[in-house]
């Protein structure tokens, strides 16, 4: 859920939301400083151009009066920075400074046009330093000094000298108007970046809030997968050793049965052989069953080859005719298709031994396309499923087992069984190939 070294993938929104930001602290900041040191430098440059032309435009008592001017607007200048740095709002402070600096570059322009470089700043002033319903008055002051020094000095010259003016008057106050449009737009534009941060930075919080949700949950599924893990071990090694210890020790005392109840004594050994055999299969099984191994059956041997011996060797220790039967194109099966559909006959064959009491049993293996499908039928007294427990008093998983193995693979175990006509399990799972 972090991030990861440099090469990490920002969030969605950040990038835009930290963009937008420094973008508007740039401009913001060339703003600040073009309030700040602007009126300095316009003045300079009007000052310049006022002394390169004071012999032509200016007598001695106008150059003194200019110098005295220009004087106080630095002055003005000085005593306007050293108050707050930030003013986020029009004040009287604010709107006293605007007239009292307006009024010198009027006063200036009117001994010298250029010093219409120091009065175009009042078209730039005007939202920051006047309250709303005064901004258009002092940008038309600004702009009726702008046209004075454009027409040729204050005051006009003659009918011609103010017919100039009043045209330059009307530019200017178009000029003015553009400005004014303009700037609404960029309160416009910077509301709406303010509205859009601000969507931003709670869509921000609402998607880490979401990745710390997220973070927890994954937490949470790691868990529950572990426990799940644990679980279904202790379910297959349950399942193995039902299916193999606890069967070959159910085969065995039935051998010892049968030894203890026959006066014959070849019969009595050959029981005793074959609860021996019981025993050893059953230790082989348990200790593959505990290394995760698949059935002893499968080691050497084909599923077919191997359901062939474990239905023989079933039929001859219960006396039950038992027959085996392969249909369809035998194919090589993944291990654990083949463990799979091994244990299902297991299971079901110790069924029948204990319950059925059959004379004939049949065991089918059929591969059939994309699917493989196996089926124990018994002759014997049957049962009626719907009065079966679903898990056996003593422990057993029986059909419920069944059902686990096959579902495991993505498989299903159908029972059709009706009393006194016999028995038939049916086991389809998947045909997955070997490899």
């Amino acid at each position: 859920m972090d991030d990861q070294g440099s090469g990490a993938v920002p969030r969605p929104g950040v990038t835009v939301l930290v963009g937008s930001r420094e973008a508007r602290a740039r401009v913001d900041e060339r703003w600040r400083l073009f309030h700040r040191w602007g009126p300095y430098v316009m003045l300079g440059f009007g000052t310049l151009a006022a002394g390169a032309t004071a012999e032509a435009l200016m007598g001695p008592a106008e150059r003194w009066a200019a110098g005295v001017l220009v004087a106080l607007a630095v002055a003005l200048q000085l005593v306007w920075d050293r108050g707050p740095a930030t003013r986020p709002t029009p004040s009287r402070a604010s709107l006293l400074y605007y007239v009292l600096r307006w009024a010198i570059a009027f006063a200036l322009t009117w001994l010298n046009p250029f010093f219409a470089f120091y009065a175009v700043v009042g078209y730039f002033g005007a939202q920051l330093l006047l309250p709303e319903r005064w901004v258009r008055t002092g940008m038309f002051a600004t702009a009726v000094t702008m046209a004075g020094s454009q027409s040729g000095g204050m005051p006009p010259k003659g009918g011609t000298g103010w017919l100039v003016f009043g045209a330059l008057l009307g530019v200017n106050m178009v000029m003015f108007s553009v400005f004014a449009h303009l700037a609404a737009q960029e309160d416009e534009r910077a509301q709406f970046q303010a509205v859009a941060i601000t969507e931003l930075e709670s869509a921000n919080a609402r998607l880490q809030q979401a990745l710390d949700e997220n973070a927890a949950l994954h937490s949470q599924l790691l868990l529950q997968a572990r426990e799940a893990g644990v679980a279904d071990e202790r379910r297959r090694l349950a399942a193995e050793i039902h299916d193999t210890i606890a069967q070959g020790l159910t085969g065995i005392i039935a051998q010892l049965q049968v030894v203890a109840g026959s006066p014959d004594p070849e019969a009595a050994a050959r029981h005793l052989a074959s609860a021996q055999a019981l025993a050893r299969a059953s230790l082989g099984e348990a200790r593959r069953s505990v290394q995760n191994l698949g059935p002893a059956a499968l080691e050497h041997d084909a599923l077919p080859e191997a359901l062939k011996k474990t239905v023989a060797e079933w039929g001859a220790r219960h006396g039950v005719r038992a027959e085996f039967t392969v249909t369809g194109t035998v194919e090589q099966l993944h291990e654990e298709i083949e463990a799979t559909l091994l244990r299902i006959a297991q299971e079901a064959l110790s069924n029948a031994g204990r319950h059925a009491g059959a004379a004939r049993l049949g065991v089918t293996l059929s591969f059939m396309g994309d699917e493989v499908s196996l089926d124990v039928r018994d002759d014997g007294r049957g049962f009626d499923p719907a009065a079966l427990p679903p898990r056996s008093g003593t422990g057993g998983f029986g059909l419920d087992g069944m059902r686990a193995r096959a579902e495991r693979v993505a498989g299903t175990v159908a029972v059709e069984a009706e009393p006194g006509h016999g028995t038939a399990v049916s086991a389809r799972v998947p045909l997955v190939r070997h490899g």
